[in-house]
């Protein structure tokens, strides 16, 4: 069955079926290497996509640590305004104190109740320009900071107003 007896005159058949067997296993073969190569050539790619997005990841996070910075320093800025805010609210209070309540109570209450008030601006300023320069250290941002000198002179100049006042307030 499997075997046939062939003659000397013809030429095997187990040669031409070998002959063709290679000719189809060297196509394969040479397919495979092909597909290979582009298997290759694909993951090469895929490396170098991977690569470019590890690298767009890192800046991605680079830039979420400098909006968190960003962040932190204007919400910084919003608490001194909120300290200065109050200071001067106290500050005005002390004197509308001063000036309103001067006929109806008596002397001293209007008195203590001004240099009360004068006394709680004048923390407000120091304690808002304190809070924001002995601050924790912070990442650097990419929006401006206020100037430190600029913070401790407007301050300055706030409790000078302050003690002003205070001055006016009881030598009247």
């Amino acid at each position: 069955f499997w075997y046939r007896a062939q003659s000397p005159s013809q030429p095997p058949a187990f040669s031409r079926v070998s002959l063709r067997m290679a000719t189809t296993a060297e196509k394969k073969a040479v397919k495979a290497q092909e597909q290979l190569a582009e298997s290759a050539d694909t993951l090469v790619g895929s490396a170098a996509v991977q690569e470019v997005s590890a690298i767009r990841q890192e800046s991605s996070a680079e830039r979420r640590t400098k909006l968190a910075a960003d962040r932190t320093l204007l919400a910084g800025e919003r608490t001194y305004a909120a300290w200065i805010r109050t200071g001067l609210a106290a500050l005005a209070a002390a004197i509308g104190a001063k000036a309103l309540l001067e006929d109806l109570v008596p002397d001293w209450l209007v008195l203590s109740a001004s240099i009360v008030l004068l006394i709680f601006a004048e923390f407000c300023f120091v304690a808002g320009v304190w809070r924001e320069l002995a601050g924790t250290e912070r990442p650097e941002p990419d929006a401006a900071q206020l100037p430190a000198w600029l913070l401790v002179i407007f301050n300055g100049f706030l409790v000078l107003l302050g003690v002003a006042v205070l001055v006016g307030i009881v030598t009247r």
